[in-house]
């Protein structure tokens, strides 16, 4: 049951366990506590989040979330391990005497990623034009190609293939650890690799940036047992101890903004790697600190993904920052290379993320007309209302009635009241929706939130609900699982395309069944008319 155990642990950090039968209150890099079992006069109780383990110093007990759960709760080792892996969302059926294959599997995994980084840390040191894109057009120094490990992929057919092929390894275990394509050849050719590290410090994939032309610009690792792209935080093995020291994490877009962030002496930044940013992504980095500040662009794209994290992170009870104004510059990487100071003025002076929002609103609307002050203030309560302290909450209030010149209760009023949000629902028209748009709608959310690159190509909102989240990654396990980058692209254009179709047909359908009751209205039928013929023309 080793690897159940593991599982469990990893699904469970150890501070939530323990906080639900103690409170915890931080202490540097530790949690510290009152004994369960009331034998101390003051906190001597410790929980280390980075090692998952906790130790009672007053009662001499110690170890991980096992034996927590079966000490507090007087349980044996196997109902301490259902209970957890029931709170985990663990299947222990799942889990048995082949436990010790599927370890020695991904032993086996680490043990080719770790030989293939040496070996394209090698052929960097070996292709002078890789070095001078490297060394020069990146302007990476040593020390930083050093830190994260960056190597070379040779543009051949199977360079990497026979080199590990000659250290012992099958073709059955390379296609497990992610490093072969469709053709049983390398899968990356000719790009500058980046090693992806889990908290261990272990190589558990890879994304390969492209020298010189080619498509995509970038291609990752796909997801294999111990790559997890939704779960991923680039450069947080390297950024950890210096998060914990000065207090503060950075997160921004892309994973040479945090190379070049860390270069420049931001060593606090990470990136999460090919998706969207999730609720999971923020609980592992609370652990760490509660300033957590996004990187983000002002455009937007950007202040929808403002918004989204403002939400996730008020479902868990953090208040996020917004870096911004890059000095002309598009994002921090191109900053860096023009200033790294700039970068470092630029972190030291983020706000808190509903006043960047905002600021954003206030820029766009006119605040001084009666219209004006409408919409502002319906996007303001819309904001505030996520926010869960009170304090924090007023405080909005007061700030914006100020800004419009009505009254705080002004503001409260527009909320609608319970009652009347239950008799709204009630009276919805069912919008007519084809079982085909929904297909392609799954389809495409599916891609926007796990297919890393393909994602920008759908032009859909990021759903909110951690539910329809998980979802999706059922649909997208299922349909693109063993997609490869560019043919992913390819099938979100598709599908767009097809869904954008669907759009239209539906609403010639509504048209179309409000034209039979409008058939005694020469003039709104015409009108209808025309509508349905507009939309016609508009299928691809």
């Amino acid at each position: 049951m080793q690897d159940a155990k593991e599982e469990i642990k990893a699904r469970l950090p150890v501070e939530d366990v323990i906080g639900e039968y103690i409170e915890l209150k931080r202490a540097g890099r530790t949690l510290k506590g009152r004994s369960p079992w009331g034998v101390d006069k003051t906190p001597s109780f410790m929980v280390s989040p980075d090692k998952g383990i906790w130790h009672d110093f007053s009662a001499g007990k110690g170890g991980d979330i096992f034996t927590f759960i079966m000490e507090v709760e007087g349980i044996s080792f196997r109902e301490a391990l259902e209970k957890l892996a029931e709170k985990a969302g663990v299947e222990l059926k799942s889990f048995n005497r082949d436990d010790r294959n599927l370890a020695a599997k991904k032993r086996r995994i680490k043990e080719a990623l770790e030989l293939t980084t040496k070996y394209y840390q090698f052929c960097l040191s070996k292709n002078k034009s890789v070095c001078e894109y490297v060394f020069y057009k990146r302007n990476l120094n040593k020390k930083t190609v050093l830190d994260f490990r960056i190597g070379y992929a040779p543009n051949g057919r199977d360079h990497l293939v026979k080199f590990l092929k000659s250290k012992g390894f099958k073709d059955s275990e390379l296609k497990d650890a992610g490093l072969l394509n469709q053709y049983g050849g390398d899968l990356f050719r000719g790009r500058m690799m980046i090693p992806f590290f889990d908290n261990s410090g272990d190589v558990i994939g890879f994304t390969g940036r492209i020298v010189g032309d080619g498509e995509p610009k970038y291609l990752n690792t796909p997801e294999t047992l111990l790559f997890n792209k939704s779960r991923f935080i680039f450069g947080l093995a390297q950024a950890k101890e210096y998060i914990r020291h000065s207090g503060f994490v950075v997160i921004v877009e892309g994973n040479m903004d945090v190379i070049s962030s860390h270069q420049a002496g931001v060593c606090e930044a990470v990136a999460t790697s090919g998706t969207a940013m999730t609720e999971q992504h923020l609980k592992i980095l609370s652990r760490l600190t509660d300033d957590i500040r996004l990187a983000y662009d002002g455009d937007e794209a950007g202040i929808k993904a403002a918004e989204r994290a403002i939400d996730l992170a008020n479902k868990i009870g953090l208040s996020l920052k917004i870096i911004s104004g890059y000095d002309g510059a598009k994002d921090p990487d191109e900053l860096i290379q023009k200033s790294p100071e700039s970068w470092q003025k630029c972190v030291e002076k983020c706000e808190p993320a509903i006043d960047w929002l905002l600021k954003k609103y206030e820029n766009t609307i006119d605040i001084y007309s009666g219209p004006g002050k409408k919409q502002y203030s319906d996007i303001a309560i819309k904001l505030i209302d996520k926010i869960s302290d009170p304090v924090e909450k007023k405080h909005y209030l007061k700030f914006v009635a100020d800004k419009i010149d009505v009254e705080v209760e002004d503001l409260t009023n527009k909320k609608l009241k319970p009652e009347q949000k239950r008799r709204l629902k009630e009276v919805k028209t069912k919008k007519i929706t084809s079982s085909e748009e929904k297909s392609l709608r799954d389809s495409l959310e599916a891609i926007l939130v796990y297919g890393g690159e393909a994602g920008g190509e759908v032009k859909l909102d990021f759903p909110e609900d951690e539910t329809r989240i998980a979802e999706l990654e059922l649909i997208f396990e299922k349909n693109y699982k063993n997609f490869k980058d560019e043919d992913l692209v390819r099938e979100a254009r598709d599908l767009m395309r097809r869904y954008e179709d669907e759009v239209i047909k539906t609403k010639i359908d509504e048209l179309t069944k409000s034209l039979e009751e409008n058939e005694d209205n020469d003039e709104e039928t015409a009108k209808i008319l025309k509508k349905i013929q507009v939309l016609q023309k508009q299928i691809n």
